[in-house]
């Protein structure tokens, strides 16, 4: 089976849910519609994580720009709740977040507190959430890019 950063499908779900939702795309018009993929997934200056409708959401998608900043590599990230992103403290906040954007359909602007692997807190900045919503108004999940991130 192809790992979802690795299948066109899944970025065309990501992209053009960000598209229609934001009214901008998620991968610059500089970057060749065949290598947008590989792109987001390796070189994106960004991060970009998704994660799925479970009722405990597991993350499904983070490009290697999320990895690094979190700490985790594919095979474990992807098995992460991405409750776990946040410590307890903050997780009332981060529900709150994903409930407007449930309602909204995504939401700008956003920071909070997130944790590493390895307990390291940090702050994401101007971070963007959007439903992952295919072209018959399924839901699929959620996704965030997170363009700034800080040490705390």
């Amino acid at each position: 089976m192809t790992p979802l950063f690795r299948n066109p499908a899944f970025y065309q779900l990501l992209a053009d849910s960000h598209a229609r939702l934001l009214g901008r795309p998620l991968v610059p018009a500089t970057i060749p519609e065949n290598d947008a993929t590989e792109w987001l997934y390796e070189s994106a200056p960004f991060a970009v994580l998704a994660h799925n409708t479970d009722p405990d959401p597991l993350f499904i998608y983070a490009n290697k720009a999320a990895q690094r900043r979190f700490g985790y590599g594919w095979d474990e990230i992807t098995r992460v709740p991405s409750r776990l992103s946040a410590e307890a403290p903050n997780r009332e906040e981060r529900q709150q977040f994903l409930a407007r954007v449930q309602r909204l359909g995504y939401e700008t602007g956003y920071k909070g507190v997130r944790i590493t692997k390895s307990g390291q807190r940090f702050m994401i900045e101007e971070a963007t959430l959007w439903q992952l919503l295919d072209t018959d108004g399924r839901l699929h999940g959620q996704a965030v890019v997170i363009p700034r991130t800080r040490d705390i």
